[in-house]
C-alpha cells in the first residue's frame, strides 16, 4: 500500500505522480523553465521513474535533459547490464547520455573510508564534472521519501542532532562543486508510489541485488527496524517521521541562523549567554570552515572548557577562545619521556609522580560493589600485585578501558579523545611489574584489573593533579 500520497492534481496527459512531481519543482523552485538539468540514472526503479517524469515535463517548461550515468563498478556484468539500459533508454527518449566509472573497492582502501562513503564520493566527483564540463548547473537526484525515512534512522542510531534528522533537503550544493545545485524531485513520492509509477507506465529497471542484503545497516532498518515499528508501534511511521524531520529542519535552520548572524556581528553578545544550541552550532560552523569533521564530544569539550587545545589529527590541535571563537596550532614535536618510579605498594601510602599525587589503600572485601568517587578507582589488588610502576606512555602501549571488548594502541585511545599530543606525554601511566597498564591518567581502569565477584582484596586508587 502506498505510504506518502500523491498531492498533486491531475494534468490533461500526465499521470499523478508527473504531476506531483510538477507540484513540487515549482513549490520548492529546483529548476528555472528553459534550463539544463543532468538527470542521474542508475537503472533503479527510482532514477528511471525520475527521468521518465522530468522527459514528460520538459517539454511543457523547456527543460533540456542530459542523461549521467555512474559505474560503480562493484557488481560485474549486472552493473554493466544497468549501464546499458540507462544508454539505450536516454537514446529511445533522444536524449544525450554521459557515462562514467570508478573503481569504488580500490577507492575504499585507498582512502580508509567504507565502499558505500567511497562510492558517493566517486559518484558526486563524476556528476560535478560532467555538470561543469556541459554547463549544466543543476543535477537532477532520485532520493524519495522512503530514502528520508531510512535516514532519518541511521542518524538517530549515530546520535544525530537536528541538523542530521531534518534529512535531505531538497536542494543544495554538491560536495565536489559548489557551483552545482544537486535537486531532489521525488521527496514527497513513497518508493511504492514510484513502483507503481513504473508498472503503470511501463518503465524498464534493473533490481540491485544488494538492496535486500541484510549485512548493510540501511537495509536492515529498511526490512528489519521500520516493519517493525509500523506494525508494533505506528502504523503511521513514515508520516510521523517526515513530519518530525520537517519540525527539526526548521528549527535547525533558526540555530544555524543565529549561529550565522553571531559570527559575523562585529559587537557579539558573550559566547556563554548564548543558548547552549547557538554555542554548539556556531562551534560546529566554525569546525566546518576549518575543513574537520564536527562531531559532538569535541564540541561539547570545546564549549565547556575555553583556551585548553584538543587535537584535530597528529598535527593540528584546536583551541575555543573565550569569546568563543576556534583558533588552530601546530603541534610542537614531542620526545617520549623515558622516566619511570618503582613503588611498592604497602597496604596504605602515597606518592608522586611529575605534578600528579597519588593515594592508595589495599582493603580487604569480597565482591565487587563499591561507590563511585570523584578521580578515584578501585582494582582488584591480587590482579595489579605489590610492586607497580608509575611512568609516561611509550611507543607501542595498549590498553583496554573497562567495558570494551579488546585492547587497542593508547596513541588511538588518545586521538579518539581528541587529547592535544602535549597532553599526551604528560599523561600518567600506572603499570603492573611486567608493564602491562592497568590505570592511565585521563582514562578508566582497564578491563582485565576490574573487581570481580571473587575478588577478597582491593585498591583504592585516588589521585590529584598540581594546577
Amino acid at each position: 500500500m502506498e505510504r506518502v500520497r500523491v498531492r498533486g492534481e491531475s494534468a490533461p496527459g500526465l499521470p499523478g505522480w508527473v504531476c506531483q512531481i510538477e507540484t513540487d519543482i515549482a513549490a520548492r523552485g529546483l529548476f528555472r523553465d528553459g534550463q539544463k538539468i543532468l538527470a542521474a540514472v542508475s537503472g533503479g526503479v527510482d532514477s528511471m521513474v525520475l527521468l521518465h517524469g522530468l522527459h514528460q515535463l520538459a517539454g511543457r517548461h523547456g527543460w533540456k535533459l542530459t542523461v549521467a550515468h555512474f559505474n560503480h563498478q562493484l557488481r560485474g556484468r549486472a552493473g554493466d547490464a544497468d549501464e546499458l539500459l540507462v544508454r539505450q533508454t536516454a537514446r529511445r527518449l533522444q536524449l544525450p547520455f554521459v557515462a562514467g566509472r570508478g573503481d569504488v573497492r580500490a577507492a575504499s582502501r585507498r582512502e580508509g573510508i567504507s565502499v558505500e562513503m567511497a562510492g558517493r564520493k566517486l559518484r558526486h566527483e563524476f556528476l560535478a564534472r560532467a555538470a561543469r564540463r556541459l554547463g549544466i548547473p543543476a543535477v537532477a537526484l532520485a532520493h524519495h521519501a522512503d530514502d528520508q525515512v531510512e535516514l532519518f534512522f541511521l542518524r538517530l542510531l549515530r546520535g544525530a542532532g537536528a541538523q542530521g534528522l531534518a534529512g535531505m533537503k531538497w536542494s543544495n550544493v554538491s560536495p565536489s562543486d559548489p557551483s552545482v545545485v544537486l535537486a531532489r524531485p521525488l521527496l514527497h513520492l513513497s518508493k511504492a508510489a514510484l513502483r507503481e509509477a513504473a508498472r503503470a507506465g511501463g518503465i524498464r529497471f534493473y533490481e540491485d541485488a544488494t538492496n535486500a542484503a541484510i549485512g548493510m545497516e540501511r537495509n536492515r532498518i529498511r526490512h528489519e527496524l521500520i516493519p517493525l515499528l509500523r506494525e508494533h508501534y505506528q502504523p503511521r511511521l513514515e508520516e510521523a517521521v517526515l513530519r518530525l524531520m520537517e519540525l527539526a529542519g526548521s528549527e535547525a535552520e533558526v540555530v544555524t541562523g543565529a549561529a550565522a548572524k553571531w559570527l559575523q556581528a562585529r559587537r557579539r553578545a558573550k559566547f556563554g549567554r548564548l543558548p547552549v544550541a547557538v554555542q554548539r552550532r556556531l562551534l560546529q560552523l566554525q569546525l566546518f570552515e576549518l575543513k574537520h569533521a564536527a562531531d559532538f564530544d569535541l564540541v561539547e569539550r570545546l564549549r565547556a572548557t575555553p583556551n585548553r587545545p584538543f587535537a584535530l589529527d597528529a598535527e593540528q590541535t584546536v583551541m575555543r577562545e573565550a569569546d568563543g571563537t576556534l583558533r588552530l596550532q601546530k603541534v610542537e614535536a614531542c620526545e617520549f619521556d623515558g622516566g619511570r618510579r618503582r613503588l611498592l605498594l604497602k597496604k596504605k601510602g602515597r606518592a608522586s609522580f611529575d605534578g600528579l599525587t597519588l593515594w592508595w589503600e589495599i582493603e580487604s572485601v569480597r565482591g565487587k560493589e563499591f561507590v563511585r568517587e570523584p578521580n578515584v578507582e578501585y582494582f582488584d589488588a591480587a590482579k595489579v600485585g605489590p610492586i607497580i610502576w608509575l611512568r609516561h606512555w611509550q611507543p607501542g602501549d595498549r590498553f583496554q578501558p573497562i567495558g570494551t571488548r579488546s585492547g587497542r594502541k593508547l596513541q588511538d585511545l588518545f586521538t579518539n579523545l581528541k587529547v592535544a599530543r602535549a597532553q599526551r606525554h604528560r599523561r600518567i601511566v600506572a603499570a603492573t611489574i611486567g608493564d602491562e597498564p592497568f590505570w592511565v591518567e585521563g582514562l578508566r581502569l582497564a578491563e582485565g584489573f576490574k573487581l570481580e565477584e571473587a575478588t577478597t582484596r582491593r585498591l583504592r586508587w585516588r589521585w590529584r593533579r598540581a594546577a
